[in-house]
Order: C-alpha cells, then sequence, then structure tokens
C-alpha cells in the first residue's frame, strides 16, 4: 500500500472518529436543559478563544507583531469596547488588517 493511500485512509478514519465523538456530545445532550450557570460560562467561550489568539499574535511566534497588526488589534478592539458583538470585531479587525497591508 502506497503512502498516499495510507495517508487517505488516515484522514477518512480520523475524520469519521471526530464526527462520532462530536455527535455523539450533541446527540446524548439534546434533551436536556443546561444550567444557568453552564449557559453564562459558554457565552465566553467566543470571547476567550479570541483573546487567546490574540495575545498568541502579539506576543509569540517567530517575529513580532507589526505596526499594521497592532493597528488591527486596536480598531478591533475600540470596536467590541463600542458593540460588544464578536462578529462586528473580526470584520473591523480583519478589514482594517486587509487593508493596510495592501496599503502598506
Amino acid at each position: 500500500m502506497s503512502t498516499f493511500w495510507i495517508g487517505l485512509l488516515a484522514t477518512i478514519v480520523v475524520g469519521i472518529g471526530t464526527y462520532l465523538m462530536r455527535a455523539g456530545f450533541v446527540v446524548a445532550l439534546a434533551e436536556r436543559e443546561f444550567p444557568p450557570v453552564v449557559k453564562e460560562a459558554l457565552g465566553f467561550v467566543a470571547p476567550g478563544v479570541m483573546a487567546a489568539l490574540v495575545v498568541s499574535l502579539a506576543l509569540g511566534g517567530s517575529e513580532p507583531a507589526g505596526w499594521i497588526e497592532i493597528a488591527a488589534l486596536v480598531v478591533g478592539g475600540l470596536v467590541g469596547w463600542r458593540t460588544r458583538s464578536l462578529p462586528w470585531v473580526l470584520v473591523a479587525g480583519m478589514a482594517t488588517l486587509w487593508i493596510l497591508r495592501a496599503v502598506g
């Protein structure tokens, strides 16, 4: 069996396994009502993930963030502060990043 077919088979098996694990939780918890504290905590998942991505961009990596990335982070932060909406933060930050990269 060639390396290609082994890789393809591994990808398919892992994909099916991942799907079944995730679907299992959905099916098992579909009829249950989450406690209010869990619902409230789930509301912080997206901002927490976003914060982790921002910190890793600003502080980590092989090269530090440049002025374009910092400007996009500031615009995203200001939009988030004003709107309290993660989708608008993403749109504003990415638009700023793309425009500044195209211009500069």
